[in-house]
């Protein structure tokens, strides 16, 4: 028989999107699941439109965040197999059926991680930006990867018993990143299955792309500093993303001394970062064409090389200095 698979859900003021995330799931081609949603205390509608559907609501009793919610679905889960996604994730009709062969294909022990489909939801330039180059950052290491998103993390429900769940005092964002890599020390093998796709909804504009872009930096700079693993190839940290900010702030140097001493010879220089920036970022370039054809390549490969690394800069110095203040306090206070 085919095992029964738990889709846990957490919601915190999701009424835009629960909607569309549980209708994606109960379109699934895959039998026998159940779907948990847990509330985080939305304070918006949220509830009234999961109650709609034949789902099992869960509400915590304070705002406690995605990994407690997890936790807590995981809890009340029945199924040998726990499928774990966010409210603004639509579910392909295949997924589950992918995630449950996945499954039964590398064994109990290993995690099986999904992605985004290239196309998001909306139809807007920052969305499909974003959504492709979490596709190709994501889907570029199947058989031995960083980690497994919590938008499409998939493991067994005893294998998740044992590890003890998501750290629930963690930071705001990555832990998921942080739960992959404990699973990995206890002897877990991460994959990425390509195949098993959500269709995110983002609804980005240029502000919340780069609003997005300097928030995920930031924590992941506090969690990458702690984990000792700055310059590691993860997932959307990738070394593509490192090389590209470096490359750019190579460029803001040389046009601030061109600038400054009016030798135009360090303006020429620029096209030194600039062509070794996209010979490494090659990969992800073409997906940008393949993604959105050549205009929305074009367009998303100049965002990429000069815009989007601004908001990751801003976000990985924000990193750093959350880093050092508290070892600062602790000294002084000692």
């Amino acid at each position: 028989m085919a095992p029964l698979i738990s889709i846990i859900i957490p919601n915190r003021n999701g009424e835009a999107t629960i909607g569309l995330c549980l209708e994606a799931a109960y379109r699934s081609s895959y039998s026998p699941f159940e779907v948990i949603v847990v509330d985080d205390c939305s304070e918006d509608l949220s509830v009234a439109v999961i109650e709609r559907f034949p789902c099992r609501l869960v509400r915590l009793d304070r705002h406690s965040g995605a990994a407690a919610a997890r936790n807590a679905g995981a809890a009340e889960s029945r199924g040998e197999i726990l499928f774990f996604t966010d409210a603004d994730c639509l579910l392909e009709p295949e997924a589950i059926a992918i995630a449950a062969a996945a499954v039964s294909r590398h064994g109990p022990d290993a995690v099986v991680g999904g992605t985004y489909t290239p196309e998001p939801y909306d139809a807007d330039f920052f969305s499909r930006f974003q959504s492709v180059f979490i596709h190709y950052s994501e889907t570029k290491h199947t058989d031995a990867a960083d980690y497994a998103a919590g938008h499409a993390m998939v493991i067994a429900a005893r294998a998740f018993r044992r590890s003890g769940g998501f750290s629930e005092g963690f930071l705001p964002v990555a832990e998921d990143v942080e739960f992959s890599h404990r699973l990995r020390r206890a002897g877990h093998r991460i994959v990425i299955e390509p195949r098993l796709r959500i269709r995110h909804v983002f609804g980005f504009s240029l502000y919340r792309s780069l609003r997005n872009a300097a928030f995920k930096s930031m924590y992941w700079t506090v969690y990458s500093i702690r984990n000792r693993d700055v310059f590691a190839d993860s997932g959307t940290a990738s070394t593509e993303l490192k090389a590209n900010l470096a490359f750019c702030f190579a460029v803001s140097v040389l046009l601030l001394v061109a600038a400054t001493s009016g030798n135009v010879l360090f303006l020429y220089l620029t096209a030194l970062p600039v062509a070794a920036n996209v010979t490494v970022g090659r990969g992800l370039i073409a997906a940008f064409f393949k993604g959105g054809g050549a205009v929305f390549g074009v367009a998303a490969t100049a965002y990429y090389l000069f815009v989007f690394p601004l908001a990751v800069g801003a976000g990985v110095l924000a990193g750093v200095v959350r880093h050092l203040i508290p070892s600062r306090c602790l000294q002084k206070g000692g």
